[in-house]
């Protein structure tokens, strides 16, 4: 008989003999999610047992962690502001820096619906849908267009946002950036490729080889994302709108002035949970 005692015991020595970092918090993981127990059930029942199969699948699981794929990307799915989100090869897994833009998106939301009634939003390059579902499920008064130039990644969002019960609020277009879109929005955001194209093959494993690299590849600098975004944002915003964007790290000052340049002030920052500026709202000018 395996216990749920014996399962922790086995998987944390399997990460941690293949190498991996995190071995301790990656296998705790595994475990709970493949049997639904919790830290308090290993504490309070460690003797229970576990059926076969389970004990098998959290073998494959470990063996496939062990070969580097992200213990997500194993399970599928990974929480983003309190939404559990289905992941597919053609998206990003969500991750906590990007709740920032989030955090940054949601007061202006909320502010023109105060004012309006309603907010229209448009997520460029949405993925899993974490950004537009986020906002969404926090403000019940937006609407949001979703643009991806995957269909697989649509799908996902698509899947994502009827399993939370938000799809009567959001369309999703298959759009390289604004090219299949008409505006105005009040609120346009992304999370862009930002990572410069030499820099790619220095990304760990887990990111090198599992995430899509059309979501990763900046461009030459890592700013070509910014660029279009930026030459092409004012013509889709309503004349007191803003665009808000996640931005790599020490990426500030020149994604700023690309969007400075374009007729659009940096108007705040948010910053993430290392204290790194990871967010940034711009707004037009008078005049633009």
């Amino acid at each position: 008989m395996t216990t749920l005692s014996d399962l922790h015991r086995i998987a944390r020595a399997g990460l941690s003999d293949a190498g991996i970092a995190d071995a301790a918090l990656d296998a705790r993981v595994l475990v709970e999610e493949l049997t639904g127990t919790t830290r308090t059930d290993l504490l309070a029942r460690p003797d229970m047992a576990v059926p076969a199969e389970i004990a098998e699948k959290l073998s494959a699981a470990l063996a496939r962690r062990a070969a580097g794929e992200p213990v997500h990307r194993i399970l599928g799915a990974r929480e983003f502001y309190g939404l559990r989100l289905a992941l597919s090869p053609d998206t990003l897994e969500p991750r906590p820096d990007t709740e920032a833009l989030v955090d940054l998106a949601l007061p202006f939301a909320r502010s023109i619906c105060d004012k309006r009634g309603a907010c229209r939003i448009l997520d460029l390059g949405t993925g899993t849908g974490a950004i537009a579902l986020a906002l969404l499920s926090a403000e019940p008064r937006v609407s949001a267009i979703a643009t991806d130039i995957a269909p697989g990644a649509l799908m996902t969002a698509k899947t994502n946002a009827e399993a939370l019960g938000l799809a009567g609020r959001i369309a999703f277009v298959r759009s390289d950036w604004f090219a299949a879109v008409e505006g105005p929005f009040d609120l346009i955001v992304s999370n862009p490729p930002y990572i410069p194209s030499v820099e790619i093959g220095t990304l760990s494993r887990e990111v090198r080889r599992f995430d899509p690299l059309r979501a990763l590849d900046g461009g030459t600098d890592g700013l070509d994302p910014y660029r279009i975004i930026a030459r092409d944002s004012a013509a889709h915003l309503v004349p007191d709108g803003a665009v808000m964007v996640e931005i790599g790290a020490g990426q500030e000052e020149d994604v700023a002035d690309i969007f400075l340049r374009q007729g659009l002030r940096h108007a705040d920052t948010r910053c993430d949970l290392g204290g790194h500026a990871r967010a940034l709202c711009f707004v037009r000018q008078r005049g633009v």
